[in-house]
């Protein structure tokens, strides 16, 4: 079903967004590679200090490529959740508007389907808004709670989730990815601040010029 949505779900006219949360990132050197002259190889410190982490949350567009980002120290639902809502409602306006008088039958046969074969399909609502965007997460309990399952539903966003040991299938991961080698390798960062701000420093580069997977 997630390979449907990449393949053919941007072509429906739906749009298709990947999110994920990357790290936890420590204050550690970071191995990178680099020219030397010889006889001076680079080195690395062999100890450090723990200095707390920092995670990065993920929206990312595999069509566009485009990437939303935020650098923060701690990601439970009390703050992940918040930037997800905000995040997502950006997009949604950015979207051109659904199209109204719509047969609700028809309505939900179109949320039926990306949910077809699925063991234990998710309860949708009664009142359905017309669908828009397609979101693949993580299999993860807090991103299944009950407040932002039906924010999502209501908003007219229908969540796929990668089955346990497929997380592969969520682009956001490669992107991250990229995102952590260009703002951490080589690097040693002293504090989390600091490795926020490279990896959001990262994340704006890429946007410059974004690839679309």
């Amino acid at each position: 079903m997630i390979e449907k949505a990449y393949q053919k779900a941007e072509a429906r006219g739906l749009a298709v967004w990947c999110h994920d949360q990357a790290g936890p990132f420590q204050t550690v050197p970071y191995l990178g590679a680099s020219w030397q002259p010889q006889g001076a190889p680079v080195r690395q410190p062999h100890e450090y200090i723990r200095n707390g982490t920092a995670k990065l949350m993920t929206l990312f567009h595999p069509a566009s490529g485009q990437v939303r980002a935020k650098g923060v120290t701690g990601c439970p639902n009390s703050v992940l959740h918040p930037w997800l809502k905000q995040e997502l409602s950006v997009i949604l306006a950015a979207l051109p508007a659904p199209t109204t008088g719509v047969d609700p039958a028809i309505i939900r046969s179109t949320w039926a389907e990306w949910y077809e074969g699925l063991s234990a399909p998710p309860s949708l609502p009664d009142d359905l808004p017309p669908l828009r965007m397609l979101l693949v997460q993580d299999n993860l309990a807090g991103h299944k709670s009950h407040d932002l399952v039906q924010w999502c539903f209501s908003q007219g966003v229908a969540l796929l989730y990668t089955p346990v040991g497929g997380s592969w299938l969520n682009m956001a991961e490669s992107i991250q990815g990229i995102i952590e080698r260009r703002a951490l390798n080589g690097q040693h960062p002293s504090n989390p601040e600091q490795i926020i701000e490279w990896l959001e420093a990262a994340v704006r580069g890429w946007n410059k010029n974004p690839t679309s997977f």
